[in-house]
């Protein structure tokens, strides 16, 4: 008979495992209280036939309840006793292990590549984790929810967060917070009144912010945002030029600042002071925004090390205050930070493309395009989302706020059914899950239909784990999260209604994993055949209406997910191979495939790639992200980049990013792709920065899991498939 571990693995147990487990139990008691041999036979054999009436492998805890059970109907209280005591024992000895593993840095698995296991903060972060992720597993969430955790069914991602009942991300308000003021634990902070102050707040913003989430944080149009304080920095140093290049200090600054004026206003009439106010808005706005690089690549304010995970928008403001922000920010990307001018892990940039606004020549912010993509030809960032995307068509285009925006990962928050309309700001994802596919596929038998039938009931119960959580994170007191809700940086809290007010603007995001390898054991065929699409195409439909009509019926906003699985992508293969060994195409790597995409080792160009994901990319409206894979030879082919963006934004992709290889010598400060040693000084201490999800993290070498690690390898670069593309 089959049993299923406690760490979801599959093996069998054998009468003798369950006679030896009860004779250890027995041998511990007076010899006047043992069971005879004759007697642990027949509860053996009872238990063991009980075990065999289920169909699926049955789970240790269970087995270990019959044991108990039927040594209590033989009046063998004692044995009983100390049976019960034995497992606790070995729950004990279990947990002490596995927390002394955290707490000395043992067995590290970097789960997050942007935590550092080994630190102090970092090794006190996994042992809360491990502590809270056990309390939340085995006293808050409902049994069915547990087995699908634990059968490698249905992912409850972060549950150390669960525990507690906090949510995941959220785009902040910044607009309001710089305008009124904002109130922290020990202080109160006044609006901001020039563009230096403006940045400097947006950095502590997203770190205070972060402490009352477990997810990311944004801001969905930064360029915009910082029109306002570009403005009162230009009319403080018109104001300066007067008095020391005029000698005029007589005019009252108060109410001209008050009047929000453009540079440009007639007002601003003398040319020599006007160059004088230029130069010095221009020196300060620079100098703020590396300011506000190396504040979120060096502020560790997260448990275990753990910068805050951070992500601008920006790129369609096409006043003058605008255009002069967006270039800062992509001036300071391609310079990097650090003495080497290492590239800036955080924030993840997100250039906004819009027809009429940056995509062609002749288009207001057409330069600045042209400048994005020379930053990403260096930097990666930024990414690329689209304004024009179908799925958030109706937004208000003289707000913002409805732009199309997202979490750097592929967060993404649609139309709110509870009247925020098309906003961004102020909502965010509440809490996701994660349907494993492949296991689904084992279970039918690797037959079509009764995968698409265990596919729709398991869709329900991850509607079911999502409002198990979403309940319970609503019952949190406002206190929790103090700032977050004082501020009003999460739109809707009225606080005679509870939290839930607010939170019913977010997202519940029914995500999945590994499409590719689903297909593979169903049809023997992936989504870049025509058979392998059609069937993806049918699954993704099924994850559509049903997270619909659960939008429709429970005035909640389910969504698709696309999901990320930075760890799940290794935990969940580590499991499926456990119990189903080494299938071919399926499970013969360490990672399962990230939610839809193309397999990486696919060898195809850009083009064949955003084809494909295009088809399946408008399913998903709680995010997804596609991107393609290129040589260094990008660098000096920014007509290439931008082909393949607009061809990404007219294919309809909403979230697009492009992989160029980044490697930094950190003994001279040589960057390109570099092998085993530095071409310019030879040295071998080379960090190779990769994406992870749709973040930058360091070294992927030593910190990505092993399951990212060898996608990483596998990764096939699309130029390759283009001749001559360079």
């Amino acid at each position: 008979m089959k049993i299923i571990k406690r760490n979801g693995s599959e093996e069998n147990l054998t009468k003798k495992k369950i006679f030896d487990s009860i004779v250890k139990a027995n041998d511990c008691v007076a010899e006047d209280e043992r069971l005879t041999r004759k007697q642990i036979q027949r509860i053996t054999d009872a238990v063991a036939e009980a075990c065999e009436q289920f169909e699926e492998p049955v789970h240790i805890d269970l087995i270990e309840d019959m044991i108990e059970k039927k040594l209590m109907e033989h009046s063998a209280y004692d044995v009983a006793k100390r049976y019960i005591s034995y497992r606790y024992e070995k729950e004990r000895v279990r947990n002490n292990k596995n927390l002394t593993d955290k707490l000395y840095a043992k067995n590290v698995v970097n789960q997050n590549a942007n935590v550092d296991e080994f630190s102090f903060g970092g090794r006190i972060g996994e042992a809360a984790s491990y502590v809270t992720k056990e309390y939340a597993l085995n006293h808050l969430i409902s049994p069915m929810a547990k087995a699908n955790h634990i059968n490698n069914e249905v992912y409850i991602h972060d549950l150390d967060a669960y525990a507690v009942g906090s949510h995941n991300c959220l785009s902040i308000p910044f607009d309001d917070l710089l305008a009124k003021g904002f109130n922290t634990r020990q202080t109160d902070i006044r609006p901001a009144n020039s563009i230096s102050t403006a940045l400097q707040l947006t950095a502590v913003i997203f770190q205070v912010q972060s402490l009352q989430q477990f997810g990311g944080v944004a801001a969905t149009h930064l360029d915009w945002t910082m029109v306002p304080y570009v403005r009162k920095s230009f009319a403080k140093h018109y104001r300066d030029g007067l008095k020391y290049i005029r000698n005029i200090e007589n005019i009252d600054w108060i109410n001209v600042e008050d009047k929000d004026l453009s540079i440009d206003d007639k007002f601003y009439d003398d040319e020599a002071v006007k160059k004088y106010a230029m130069d010095k808005t221009l020196h300060e706005l620079n100098q703020s925004v590396e300011g506000m690089y190396h504040n979120l690549n060096t502020l560790q304010s997260r448990s275990g090390n753990q910068l805050p995970f951070t992500s601008i928008n920006y790129g369609t403001c096409t006043l003058p205050e605008g255009r002069m922000v967006i270039r800062a920010l992509l001036e300071g990307s391609i310079k990097g930070v650090g003495k080497f001018h290492k590239t800036s892990i955080f924030p993840c940039g997100i250039f906004q493309c819009g027809k009429g606004i940056n995509r062609a020549p002749g288009d207001p912010n057409y330069d600045l395009f042209r400048l994005a993509l020379q930053s990403t030809a260096q930097r990666l960032y930024p990414n690329y989302v689209n304004i024009d995307w179908s799925g958030n068509e109706g937004y208000d285009k003289n707000d913002p706020r409805t732009y199309s925006s997202t979490m750097g990962c592929r967060t993404w928050s649609a139309w709110d059914i509870n009247g925020l309309g098309f906003m961004k700001d102020g909502r965010g994802n509440i809490c996701p899950v994660t349907i494993i596919m492949p296991t689904l596929a084992m279970e039918a038998d690797r037959d079509v239909e009764k995968f698409m039938a265990l596919l729709d009931k398991k869709i329900g119960e991850a509607k079911d784990m999502l409002l198990e959580r979403f309940d319970w994170i609503c019952s949190q007191p406002a206190k929790s999260a103090k700032f977050m809700y004082e501020n009003g940086t999460m739109y809707g809290y009225v606080p005679e209604e509870g939290i839930r007010s607010a939170l019913k603007h977010g997202s519940l995001a029914i995500g999945q994993l590994g499409l590719a390898e689903t297909l593979q054991l169903l049809i023997g065929k992936d989504h870049t055949t025509k058979e392998g699409m059609e069937l993806a195409k049918r699954i993704e439909q099924l994850f559509s209406d049903r997270c619909n009509k659960f939008k429709k019926d429970l005035k909640l906003n389910f969504g698709v997910y696309y999901t990320p699985a930075e760890n799940l992508c290794y935990t969940a293969m580590k499991k499926f191979q456990e119990k189903y060994g080494v299938i071919k195409n399926v499970s013969d790597k360490e990672f399962f495939t990230n939610s839809i995409h193309v397999p990486v080792w696919k060898k195809m160009s850009p083009f064949e790639k955003i084809d494909i994901e295009s088809q399946l990319t408008g399913y998903s409206r709680a995010g997804c992200i596609t991107y393609i894979e290129l040589d260094t030879g990008a660098k000096h082919n920014i007509d290439a980049l931008e082909t393949f963006v607009n061809y990404a934004m007219d294919k309809d992709i909403p979230y697009f990013a492009i992989n160029v290889p980044s490697d930094t010598c950190m003994d001279c400060g040589y960057q390109d792709e570099i092998n085993d040693k530095c071409p310019q000084c030879g040295g071998e201490h080379i960090q190779r920065l990769r994406r992870v999800t749709g973040y930058l993290t360091g070294d992927y070498k030593t910190a990505f899991n092993k399951g990212k690690q060898d996608e990483v390898e596998h990764r096939v670069k699309h130029s390759d498939s283009m001749k001559d593309w360079k």
